[in-house]
C-alpha cells in the first residue's frame, strides 16, 4: 500500500507507516506542494497525508481513483472538500485534542503580548531606544479581574478559558452548545454574540470556519468592543473581515489584536505591518515540538487504521 504524504512531516510518522508495510512518498521541498505536482504523483495512491495549506479539491480527489482516507495534518479541515470526498467513499480524519494546549497556550502568550505591549517594547531595545526606566514608559493593561471572552467553547476554547481564569479573569462565552464542564470549572457565562462581544476586554476565537463563521465579526458587530479590548485570532483568518478590524485598529477605537491566522494566508495585508497595536505570528499555534510529533503519529494511526479495514480514530 502507498501513502503520499505532501510535505516533511516529523519522522514518527513513516516509522509508523513502515512498520505497517506501508509505503510513505514524501514531498521533501519546504514550500506547499503545487497542485499539478499533488495530482501528477497521487494516482497510486490508497492515502494522503494533507496539511492545512493544501486544497484538496474536487481535481484532487479525482486523481486518486485507490484513496481510502485523507488524513488532515491539523485539527481544521476546510482546506477539504469533505462532500465530495464522502460522495467518493474516502473517509477524511483530523488531529484534535493533541495541539489543544500548545494553541491555547499561544492564545495566552499572544493576550499578555498586546495587553503588556512587548513587541513595541522588544522594537525600543533593538533600536537602542530605551533611555531607563518612566512612570509613563510603555503603559499598558492588567489581565487580572477582566472580562475574558471566548468564541468557540470547544476542546482548545475550554483549555484557553481554563488558562485565563488562572490569571483572576472572569469567563464569558458563547457557542452552539452549553459547556457544563467549563462553567464548573471557571464559572464561566454563556452569552450572545453581542453580549460577549460588548462586555469582554479580551475576545477570543476557537471555532472553525464553515459557511456560517466566514466575517462571524464584521463591520455589523465589531464597533460593539470596548476602546480597551483587545481580540485575538488563533482559529482562523476568514472569521474576521481583516480589512474592517483594520480600519478600527488604525482609528485606535480598540486597544491591540493578536494575529497567528490571516484572511489570505500566507499573504498578510500590508497595512497590518504598519500598526504598532498589533502582535502578529506566523501561524505557529501548534508549533512546539510534542505537538507536532503527537499530530504526525495521530494521522499515520489513521491511515493505518482505516488502510487495514479497522474505524479511523478521528474522522471529521
Amino acid at each position: 500500500m502507498e501513502v503520499y504524504v505532501t510535505r516533511e512531516i516529523p519522522v514518527i510518522a513513516e516509522i509508523l507507516l513502515k512498520k505497517k508495510r506501508i509505503k510513505a512518498i514524501v514531498f521533501r521541498k519546504d514550500n506547499p506542494i503545487p497542485k499539478n505536482t499533488l495530482i501528477r504523483n497521487i494516482r497510486n495512491a490508497d492515502g494522503l497525508i494533507s496539511l492545512l495549506s493544501d486544497k484538496i479539491d474536487r481535481d484532487v480527489i479525482d486523481a486518486m481513483p485507490k484513496c481510502r482516507i485523507i488524513a488532515n495534518y491539523a485539527v481544521g479541515y476546510n482546506n477539504i472538500d469533505i462532500d465530495y470526498a464522502k460522495s467518493k467513499g474516502i473517509i477524511v480524519t483530523n488531529t484534535p485534542d493533541v495541539l489543544t494546549d500548545s494553541t491555547a497556550e499561544i492564545t495566552l502568550a499572544l493576550t499578555l503580548a498586546c495587553l503588556r505591549r512587548l513587541p513595541e517594547g522588544q522594537e525600543m531595545m533593538i533600536n537602542n531606544k530605551f533611555k531607563g526606566w518612566g512612570p509613563k514608559l510603555l503603559l499598558g493593561l492588567e489581565l487580572s479581574g477582566k472580562y475574558f471572552g471566548i468564541i468557540g467553547a470547544g476542546r482548545i476554547g475550554t483549555a484557553a478559558a481554563i488558562r485565563a481564569k488562572a490569571f483572576g479573569t472572569k469567563i464569558l462565552y458563547c457557542s452552539n452548545h452549553k459547556n457544563k464542564f467549563l462553567e464548573s470549572v471557571t464559572g464561566a457565562k454563556k452569552v450572545t454574540l453581542s453580549r460577549l462581544l460588548a462586555l469582554s476586554d479580551v475576545i477570543s476565537l476557537h471555532l472553525p470556519l464553515t459557511p456560517e463563521s466566514f466575517h462571524l465579526l464584521n463591520k455589523g458587530n465589531l464597533h460593539l468592543l470596548k476602546p480597551t479590548a483587545i481580540l485575538i485570532n488563533t482559529a482562523r483568518g476568514e472569521i474576521v473581515d481583516e480589512k474592517e478590524l483594520i480600519k478600527i485598529l488604525k482609528n485606535n477605537k480598540i486597544f491591540a489584536a493578536g494575529f497567528d491566522v490571516y484572511e489570505n494566508e500566507p499573504n498578510i495585508n500590508p497595512e497590518l505591518l504598519k500598526l504598532k497595536n498589533v502582535v502578529l505570528l506566523p501561524h505557529i499555534g501548534s508549533g512546539t515540538f510534542e505537538a507536532r510529533d503527537k499530530m504526525a503519529e495521530l494521522a499515520a494511526q489513521n491511515v493505518i487504521a482505516v488502510l487495514y479495514g479497522s474505524k479511523a480514530i478521528t474522522p471529521v
